[in-house]
């Protein structure tokens, strides 16, 4: 694990906008790990791509800290084994909490409120993944109930526990791994769930001027990249893009990309 590098936020914390200190920069200072580190984009229910990908990481890069980017779930077809082979690695592979792991929580939190939205966002093929059937489309409040009872049961109390434990960035050197950026305006501490989680607006158009580098998924990219504070891990693994994994040495990348 990170040990004392890794932080993250729980579920609905809040902060205080203190805009980053600007200064004159021309090229964006290089990387710089503490430790080597292998960045893995979304997964999205992509079982046999994450299992090779990992082999592949512990033979080559066996030194390396593995990350997962969040959006283990979803719209591929087996998220659940994607999911007891992370938990499983609990111990060597850190999980950071993506967009698609909030909806399914806020589902098993909120069934009717919440079953809309995530179904209809590869919701569907997670509970297909653990046989589960999904509600009908004029399903009330009782339908909803009984599907996330079926599904907190599958999941297990552990692995409940664990999912909602999930931090929503780390920090290794001067390279912070997030779901989906972060707004470059406020330093990495304080960085609101919601923009780690879903985006903001200026991420990747305006530079960051602290020298934080910033990996991300949840955008599909055709190709990896990183560029001006920016690595861009999200392939679209489960659109047949692949599933890439950006591993950083010192000051250099390379990105190792499994496909079907």
């Amino acid at each position: 694990m990170l040990g004392n590098v890794l932080r993250g936020f729980g579920l609905g914390s809040r902060v205080a906008r203190q805009p980053l200190v600007s200064r004159d920069v021309g090229a964006f200072p290089p990387l710089c790990s503490v430790h080597d580190l292998a960045i893995i984009g979304d997964v999205h229910g992509m079982a046999r791509l994450f299992e090779a990908l990992l082999a592949r990481l512990d033979a080559e890069y066996p030194a390396a800290r593995i990350i997962c980017v969040g959006d283990l779930i979803d719209r591929g077809d087996d998220s659940a084994d994607v999911l007891r082979l992370a938990f499983d690695r609990r111990d060597s592979v850190t999980v950071l909490m993506g967009n698609h792991e909030e909806m399914m929580l806020r589902f098993l939190d909120d069934p009717d409120r919440e079953a809309a939205r995530w179904l209809r966002n590869g919701g569907l093929q997670t509970l297909a993944s653990y046989r589960i059937a999904a509600p009908g489309s004029a399903a009330g409040a009782q339908e909803h109930i009984s599907v996330r009872d079926r599904l907190r049961a599958a999941i297990g109390p552990q692995m409940e526990t664990w999912l909602k434990g999930l931090p929503r960035y780390c920090v290794n050197g001067n390279i912070a791994v997030t779901h989906a950026g972060a707004d470059p305006w406020l330093p990495i501490s304080q960085q609101p769930d919601q923009v780690l989680t879903w985006g903001h607006p200026d991420f990747g158009s305006r530079r960051r001027t602290d020298g934080c580098w910033v990996a991300h998924g949840h955008v599909i990219t055709v190709e990896p990249k990183a560029a001006d504070g920016v690595i861009s891990v999200d392939t679209g693994a489960f659109a047949g893009g692949g599933l890439t994994s950006a591993v950083i040495q010192g000051h250099e990348i390379r990105f190792v990309t499994e496909k079907l």
